[in-house]
């Protein structure tokens, strides 16, 4: 039989956000990382105004579920959205996408996105400040 785990809240290490794929002040909270079987991980993740993730895609796609502020999520070619505390966005398989705060708010997700061949995402390059904007 196996037991139920708990991962105590603060019992794993917050992180900066890595240079070389988010723009801005971003702090990563891991929730859980993926455990076979299953081939879902979770952060929780905290972008301050102005701060952003690089264009990225997910093998499975990606869930985001804004727990806090406001934000913006684009996919390539399509405008940008304003997303909201409550709100869920599921961005689909292989779509080259970026998410992030606006200019004046802040905003936390929950992003969950599953594994394929040991991989759940895939950076590009970053989100220029042209990009990053809203009409």
């Amino acid at each position: 039989m196996k037991d139920i785990t708990i991962a105590r809240n603060g019992s794993q290490p917050s992180s900066q956000g890595q240079a070389e794929y988010f723009t801005g002040s971003v702090r990563v909270d891991p929730l859980f990382s993926v455990e076979e079987p299953s081939r879902v991980a979770g952060a929780r993740v905290t972008f301050e105004p102005g701060a952003r993730t690089a264009w990225h895609t997910h093998p499975l796609g990606q869930t985001l579920i804004v727990t806090a502020g406001t934000g913006w999520v684009q996919r390539e070619g399509g405008p940008v959205e304003e997303f909201r505390e409550g709100d869920v966005a599921r961005i689909p398989p292989g779509v080259k996408h970026w998410h992030g705060a606006t200019r004046t708010t802040r905003m936390t997700h929950i992003a969950l996105q599953e594994q394929l061949d040991g991989k759940v995402v895939e950076w590009m390059e970053h989100v220029s400040d042209e990009q990053y904007r809203r009409p």
